[in-house]
Order: structure tokens, then C-alpha cells, then sequence
């Protein structure tokens, strides 16, 4: 309540609140807005070319860059020529790597962004203090992986062999249809989040060591590196692309597997099994605090 004195500082008080209860009124407006919208939706048919899938690995071993990883990419292949687009991510894990993305940029301009984006993160590393060594972690060097440039040329491999078309920066939306580098950090939560943020439908995911990570809002299938975590997680593994490294397969083979299945699932044909269990991940956005 105002005193008699009509005090200056309960006056601003009862501003800033009121400021506040309209702040809050006008979110969950938009938001009931936003959520009527989203009930309209049906599933109609589309092209192949209009899906976007995201490509990523966490909890890499040995196994990721000879067997899943290889896999994932050769899908990534088929995908671009049927016309879909496809990310692939991970700043510190190709940074290493990177004269082999360079390579397939398709003109100076696409090659200049990839450099730059390489160097604004080598410089929010430097002003944070943060060796990159820190990249490979203790469970990937307990899976196998000795150093970050053995980590980096397995990591590459996801991306396949297409021509890489253009750079999508933290933040913006994918612009062009084929092999788009989305610069992201190598977290599996803030890469998943950037990654949705460019468009992304889906996203396929590598890991060797395990992982329950799943996002609710993009379906995301898992690749294991080994059939020992196959068995392991036989209801969270979609795809197994150990049987690569015990000659049951080859990677052609997996590849193909894995696109079957991403249009499987994108079609709503098949759930992956995080969405079976309901394990979902929050959203988080670019770490202040730098991610290796």
C-alpha cells in the first residue's frame, strides 16, 4: 500500500510489477496462440527433399569413426541426392579436421565462413581459459580415442563425401537444400538445441559409449559403434553398426539401413525407442561457460 506520503520507491515497485504481470500475460497469449496452431497440424506427404536430419555423436570410442560414424555418412550421401538437407556439427571435433572440409566447400565464400567460424571459436576457448585437450573426454579416451585429432577424423566421416553448400551459424535457420555445416559446440544438448533451431526434422545419433540423450521435439535415431552396447541397450539402440567391425555387414549396408529407418520414422511409420520410453532431454542454448 502508498503511505500518506505517497512514497516514491512504492510507486516504482508497483510499476515494475505491473510491468511484469503484462510481460507474462503477453507470453502465454502468443504461446495459447502458438499452441492452437500446433493442434491444427496433420501429417500430409512431402518429398524427400523437404526433410531435414541432423547428424551428431556423443560418447565416441574407437569403434565411431570405422563403423558407425562411416555409416551415418554414407546415409548422409543418400539423403543429398534425393534432395534433402543435411547437418553436420561440432566446432572442436572437426576443428582438427578441418582441411578435409575445406576441401569440399563449394566456392570461397562457403570456404571463408567455415574458417571464420573455426576461428570465433578458437577465440571464445582462448578468452574463457580452456585448453582444447579437454576434448576427448575421460569416457571417450576410456572407449579408445587417444587424442582430439583421432577424435576429429572420425568425427568428419559422419558428413559423407557430398559437397558442403554453405555454413549455418548458432542461431540461424538452414538456407540451403544438401550438406550444410551448422557450427555448433560438440555438447550433445546445446548441438541438438542449434541444430533445431536450423530447421532440423530429426537427427541421427552415433554413440559408442552409451547415452540416453533425446530431444521431444525431433525424433533421434541412435547408431552404436559395437554390438556390445547393442546388447547392452537393445531397447535404446535403434541401429546397429557394430556388425560393420565383426564383418556381419558392411557400411554400405548400414547406410542403407539407416536411411530406411530415418524415413520410416520421419513418415511415422516406427518410433525410435527413446520416443517409445519418453526420455527426453531439456533444451539449452549456447553454454556461457565454454563447451571443449
Amino acid at each position: 500500500m502508498l503511505n500518506d506520503g505517497g512514497n516514491n520507491d512504492d510507486v516504482l515497485v508497483l510499476q515494475e510489477q505491473s510491468g511484469f504481470i503484462d510481460m507474462i500475460d503477453a507470453i502465454v497469449k502468443k504461446a495459447k496462440f502458438r499452441l492452437q496452431r500446433l493442434d491444427e497440424r496433420k501429417r500430409e506427404s512431402f518429398p524427400l527433399s523437404e526433410l531435414v536430419v541432423g547428424m551428431q555423436c556423443g560418447g565416441s570410442d574407437a569403434f565411431s569413426g570405422v563403423t558407425a560414424n562411416p555409416a551415418v555418412g554414407f546415409a548422409s550421401d543418400l539423403l543429398v541426392k534425393h534432395g534433402a538437407t543435411v547437418l553436420f556439427s561440432e566446432v572442436t571435433e572437426v576443428r582438427d579436421s578441418v582441411h578435409l572440409l575445406a576441401s569440399r566447400t563449394i566456392n570461397k565464400e562457403v570456404k571463408d565462413s567455415l574458417v571464420s567460424e573455426m576461428k570465433w571459436y578458437d577465440e571464445y576457448l582462448s578468452k574463457g581459459d580452456v585448453d582444447r585437450s579437454a576434448n576427448p573426454s575421460p569416457g571417450n579416451k576410456r572407449g579408445g580415442l587417444s587424442n582430439i585429432v583421432e577424435k576429429s577424423l572420425g568425427s568428419v566421416v559422419k558428413s559423407g563425401t557430398s559437397p558442403i553448400v554453405d555454413i549455418v551459424s548458432p542461431g540461424e535457420k538452414v538456407q540451403k537444400k544438401g550438406l550444410n555445416f551448422a557450427a555448433t559446440p560438440s555438447g550433445d544438448f546445446v548441438c541438438g538445441t542449434l541444430q533445431l533451431a536450423a530447421g532440423m526434422h530429426m537427427q541421427v545419433f552415433t554413440t559408442g559409449r552409451g547415452t540416453p540423450y533425446n530431444l521431444s521435439m525431433a525424433p533421434v535415431l541412435k547408431v552404436s559403434t559395437r554390438n556390445e552396447l547393442k546388447k547392452e541397450w537393445h531397447d535404446l539402440i535403434d541401429v546397429n553398426a557394430g556388425k560393420i567391425a565383426s564383418g556381419e555387414a558392411t557400411i554400405e549396408d548400414i547406410g542403407w539401413e539407416i536411411f530406411h529407418h530415418i524415413i520410416k520414422v520421419a513418415s511415422g511409420e516406427e518410433k525410435v525407442w527413446s520416443d517409445k520410453w519418453g526420455i527426453y532431454n531439456d533444451l539449452s542454448l549456447f553454454n556461457p561457460a565454454p563447451i571443449t
